[in-house]
């Protein structure tokens, strides 16, 4: 049994969508995307993200917030919800009293990747995110055991790849003690 695709042509339709249940859903190429649910890894990793990043904040007196992956980031015609936003306290004003939907480039996303996401996270959504101008994203692996961090340098990524107890460099971040093998440990 083949399922038709749904088929969403403006922003106010998907916002509006509700099949009913409690799936999750993405758009591309003006389709709707199932979203599954992450592993319990997965999630483990994307909350010691956003607790470690949340506590940086507070330690740097930094004007940034961290989001979970219900934040959305407008690309083009398609959104894509990252595992963690970070997110300027002016953006975070923007989306709160509506759908939270960046319409511009937060300085860094993180996003975790399943076996489902690969080419995604490390191929469309690179691609996607330079293009937009996030400054920083990370791809963090537990598949291969490698957090990818890319910084922006002339609207494409300059990548580097920590692994182990190498500690990770952020931009965003400066002054982050955090190794790969900690991340992937959570």
């Amino acid at each position: 049994m083949t399922k038709t695709p749904i088929k969403i042509s403006t922003l106010e339709e998907y916002i509006n969508f509700d099949d009913g249940t409690d799936k999750r859903y993405g758009i591309e190429d003006d389709v709707l995307v199932e979203m599954p649910p992450g592993t319990g890894k997965h999630e483990a990793i994307i909350t010691l993200l956003l607790v470690r990043f949340f506590l940086e904040i507070q330690k740097m007196g930094l004007p940034l917030q961290p989001r979970p992956n219900g934040t959305e980031v407008l690309i083009n015609k398609q959104l894509r919800r990252p595992d963690i936003c970070v997110i300027t306290n002016e953006q975070a004003k923007s989306i709160e009293s509506t759908s939270a939907i960046l319409k511009t480039a937060p300085p860094l996303l993180v996003e975790v990747v399943s076996p489902e996401s690969i080419d995604r996270d490390y191929n469309q959504k690179t691609f996607e995110y330079a293009a937009i101008g996030v400054v920083e994203y990370w791809i963090v692996d537990p598949l291969e055991n490698k957090v990818t961090v890319c910084l922006l340098d002339n609207n494409s990524y300059k990548q580097t790849i920590f692994t182990g107890n190498q500690q990770i460099i952020s931009q965003t971040f400066a002054e982050l003690t955090l190794t790969a093998q900690q991340v992937f440990s959570a």
